[in-house]
């Protein structure tokens, strides 16, 4: 493996302090418009045509290509110790392995053993990352056994240490599943503290039956894996979550959501207005179950995770049509790599294999292949599900997701008609195989920038290992939150740095409506102006005032690249969930 790069001190980083992309189409979760992007120490600082930019400026032509927001994938594992093994992407390969995908930010978890300290947990992690990170990262906590200590550490992590994200297990028995008193206290404190609750939903107990009379019948091979935690078994422990945390009144984050019956468990109570949020995966967008029957046992091995793959190749559509539809809200990978070798050690015994696959560099691209390319969803809507989502859900918008002034430069300038072939020769992370082996995916990351800097140039992959940095999530998100804060909660939001795309004189003046052809159009979406009240979690300094909305569009998304005729209605709405103040934590 080469050696990692080393970081660049600010003084020697002038010539990437400054940067113009040109002649892109810019594409927000509300929309689309063609434009300019002007980037100054690592933030958003102009955008529109024209631009007056100093000298010694670097210049990027995106005609053609779209200007996304940097991915952010909010479920990875790196480094972590789990089923006797230590996952092999660790957070400089993990991170690397992302932003060639065009992932420029990862949330992990940082999960004790049952009776460890979350603090302790926490800091450990810490120390794994910071010198580590290629680019930006977070941090959820696991709870694996609950006291009053553990309720104490909770409130500590998020009003000292900038968590607000907080997962459960119902799968996992005896190691890091906790039983539904505990689950119920636990989002209990989510609630109070103003923190995301999150589960990872799989009855444990029927699971461990499952598995010893799966056993003793002499199925020991990867196929017994899936019989050991059918689709039902997802559903039931989805639906006495969102049963728990409707009782104590909390708002619930399923993490990857792997059945259609779970997925629409997830649907149903959002269409009854609770808030409840279900992270679809690469790996079950783009892949199925059926190599886990493989007579091949690497092949099959590769493909174990939890909860598992479905054979019913008909999942991952039913996945993708619950994205588009916003029954499922956010895409992650779950990344969590083993070898080969340690794979192996469950040859014997399919509850010995170490659960994990790969997916935080081919999100992407997998993403878009089997929503855009396919036709299910639009650019803005994969915008939404891969980035911006995940950004207001752990309340680090509009810093992440979204290309605004003000906003972090964490861009990505993707060609969709550029193809590639997914494979792990040629991948960047630590491990021998790849699930998506041989998948040749449309849209592809040609240049990647993360925190300003150009970390994919061309395709070159360029990224400095320690440039990446600790984002702390604020309580109390408004897209998570709104629905169910008081007003003394909402007077605790923290208040953030505003993001101002037009000032009220230019918004006035363009009500342009713009015409896609004979194609049919994407209904837009409202654009947001953000006040001085709205929400954001780094704290980069004020929002400039006075440049063009690239926001807002009624595109066709059959030809919108390279057409620069078309301009977009706009209206202007209050930020998501409303306007806010009080003290930042």
């Amino acid at each position: 493996m080469a050696a990692p790069v080393k970081k660049v001190p600010i003084h020697l980083q002038s010539s990437q302090n400054r940067l113009l992309i040109k002649n892109g189409k810019i594409v927000n979760a509300t929309g689309m418009q063609d434009g300019d992007v002007f980037v100054e120490d690592g933030i958003i600082k102009q955008i529109g045509t024209n631009l007056i930019i100093p000298g010694g400026t670097r210049v990027i032509d995106a005609r053609g290509r779209y200007l996304l927001p940097g991915g952010i994938d909010p479920h990875v594992h790196f480094s972590f110790e789990f089923m006797g093994q230590t996952s092999a992407d660790d957070f400089y390969q993990g991170t690397k392995a992302a932003i060639s995908g065009g992932t420029t930010m990862i949330i992990d978890f940082a999960i004790p053993k049952k009776k460890e300290s979350l603090l302790e947990q926490y800091d450990k992690y810490r120390l794994m990352a910071d010198d580590k990170v290629c680019c930006d990262y977070a941090l959820h906590c696991g709870i694996t056994w609950w006291s009053d200590k553990v309720k104490q550490e909770m409130e500590i992590l998020c009003k000292e240490r900038g968590v607000n994200s907080f997962k459960a297990f119902m799968a996992y028995k005896d190691d890091l599943m906790i039983r539904d008193d505990e689950l119920y206290k636990m989002f209990e404190t989510c609630r109070q503290l103003g923190a995301v609750a999150m589960v990872h939903a799989e009855n444990g107990d029927i699971i461990v039956e499952n598995s010893k009379k799966l056993l003793s019948k002499g199925v020991k091979g990867p196929e017994g894996h899936e019989q050991s935690r059918p689709e039902e078994v997802e559903a039931e422990a989805t639906n006495r979550a969102c049963v728990i945390a409707k009782q104590v009144n909390c708002p619930l984050y399923v993490v990857h959501v792997m059945s259609k019956e779970a997925g629409d468990v997830i649907s149903k109570y959002r269409e009854q207005g609770w808030p409840v949020y279900g992270e679809a995966l690469a790996a079950g967008l783009g892949t199925d179950g059926r190599p886990c029957c493989s007579s091949n046992y690497g092949l099959a091995a590769a493909h174990i995770m939890s909860p598992p793959l479905r054979s019913d190749p008909a999942t991952k559509e039913r996945l993708m049509d619950l994205l588009a539809s916003d029954g499922l809200q956010v895409t992650g990978s779950d990344n969590c790599t083993f070898s080969s070798k340690q794979k192996a050690v469950g040859q014997n015994d399919f509850s010995k294999i170490p659960n994990g696959v790969n997916g935080v560099e081919d999100r992407m691209s997998v993403v878009w292949e089997k929503g855009v390319q396919s036709g299910k969803i639009t650019p803005p809507r994969f915008v939404e599900i891969t980035s911006t989502n995940a950004a207001k859900i752990f309340n680090l918008y509009p810093s992440k997701g979204a290309i605004g002034l003000g906003s972090d430069a964490d861009i990505v300038i993707w060609n969709p008609n550029k193809t590639r072939v997914i494979s792990a020769k040629t991948h960047h992370q630590a491990t021998d195989i790849n699930i998506f082996e041989g998948m040749e995916c449309h849209g592809v990351p040609e240049y990647v920038i993360v925190s300003g800097r150009v970390c994919v140039d061309d395709g070159e992959l360029k990224v400095v290992q320690g440039h990446g940095r600790f984002n702390p999530t604020p309580l109390y998100p408004p897209t998570v939150y709104d629905s169910l804060a008081t007003e003394a909660e909402k007077a605790n939001y923290a208040p953030l740095p505003d993001l101002i795309t037009e000032t009220a004189d230019q918004v006035s003046q363009l009500h342009v409506n713009g015409s896609n052809g004979d194609a049919a159009p994407i209904s837009p979406s409202p654009i947001t102006v953000f006040s001085d009240q709205t929400n954001t979690p780094t704290g980069k300094g004020a929002r400039q005032e006075g440049q063009r909305n690239l926001q807002g569009s009624s595109f066709s998304i059959s030809s919108e690249v390279g057409d620069t005729s078309k301009r977009s209605g706009i209206r202007v709405h209050n930020p998501p969930g409303g306007r806010s103040s009080g003290g930042f934590w």
